[in-house]
C-alpha cells in the first residue's frame, strides 16, 4: 500500500528524529565514558527495528547454510544495495558488532555524522586513493578488534534495483586481513523506497538470504577477479535477480 503524503511526512519526522536520539546517545555516553560497544550494538539494532515498523515492514532471513559467525574471527558481510532500508535490514538481522563502510561525506553531517564515528563506523574517501588506502587500514584494525564490517560492493545504492559492477576495494580488505566474506542477498527492499523519491510504500515483505562463506585468505590480489565473480555469482541468485545480459 503507497504511503498518503501525511504518513510519508510522518515517517521521514519519526526516522530523523529517532536518528538524531541515538547520534546524541552515542555522542554523549562516549564523551561520558559511559558507551561500551555492547551498548551501541543493542541501540542499533533497536534504531534499526524502528524504522522497519514505521513502515510495517515484516521481514525473514534465510539461512541454508546455518551460517554462524564465530567470535575472534574476522569476517565482512557483503550484500546488494539498492534501498536505504538495506542498512536497518542487516543491523536487525545479523549477529555480531556490525558497522558500515561508508562514504566520507555522511560523518560531515552535523551530529550524526559524529555519532557514526563514535559508533565505530568506517568512513573511506572515494575521491582520494591515498587517504582510501588509509581508510581501509583504519578498517583492518577496527576488524582485528571484533568489528563485523558490512560492505555494498557495488560502492553505492542501485538506482535500479539491478546489481551494479563491484568496486575491489572490499575484496582486497579481505583478502589482507583473511576475513571470511558472508554473501547476502536482500530481496524486497528496492520496493519499499525508490530512489530519490518519498514514495513509500506500506506492509510489505523483505527477506535476507545469507549465503555460503568463503575464505577470502585462500585467495590473493592475481585471484582476486575470481573471488569477485564468485561473491557476485552468490549475491546475484541470493538476490533473486537475473544473471546479466550478454554484450
Amino acid at each position: 500500500m503507497k504511503a498518503n503524503k501525511l504518513q510519508s511526512s510522518l515517517i521521514v519526522v519519526k526516522s530523523l528524529a529517532i536518528t538524531l536520539w541515538i547520534s546524541i546517545e552515542v555522542i554523549v555516553k562516549a564523551w561520558t565514558g559511559s558507551e561500551t560497544r555492547q551498548k551501541c550494538d543493542r541501540r542499533l539494532r533497536w534504531w534499526s527495528k524502528r524504522l522497519l515498523q514505521y513502515l510495517k515492514l515484516s521481514y525473514s532471513v534465510h539461512n541454508p547454510h546455518q551460517v554462524q559467525l564465530a567470535a575472534g574471527k574476522p569476517y565482512i558481510i557483503m550484500s546488494n544495495h539498492s534501498s536505504l532500508y538495506d542498512i536497518p535490514l542487516i543491523l536487525a538481522t545479523m549477529p555480531g558488532s556490525i558497522r558500515m563502510l561508508t562514504k566520507k561525506e555522511l560523518f560531515d553531517v552535523p551530529i550524526w555524522g559524529r555519532g557514526m564515528r563514535e559508533a565505530e563506523f568506517i568512513s573511506v574517501d572515494r575521491d582520494n586513493r591515498r587517504q582510501a588506502l588509509r581508510d581501509l587500514q583504519a578498517a583492518q584494525a577496527k576488524m582485528a578488534n571484533g568489528i563485523i564490517l558490512w560492505v555494498a560492493p557495488e560502492g553505492t545504492r542501485s538506482r535500479t534495483g539491478e546489481l551494479g559492477p563491484f568496486k575491489k576495494g572490499g575484496f582486497m580488505l579481505a583478502i589482507k586481513t583473511g576475513a571470511t566474506i558472508v554473501p547476502v542477498g536482500i530481496r524486497g527492499a528496492h520496493e519499499v523506497l525508490p530512489p530519490k523519491t518519498l514514495n513509500f510504500e506500506l506492509g510489505r515483505h523483505a527477506e535476507v538470504h545469507i549465503g555460503r562463506p568463503i575464505d577470502a585468505s585462500k585467495y590473493n590480489s592475481k585471484s582476486r577477479d575470481r573471488l569477485m565473480k564468485e561473491i557476485e555469482e552468490q549475491i546475484r541468485d541470493l538476490a533473486g535477480l537475473a544473471p546479466p545480459q550478454a554484450a
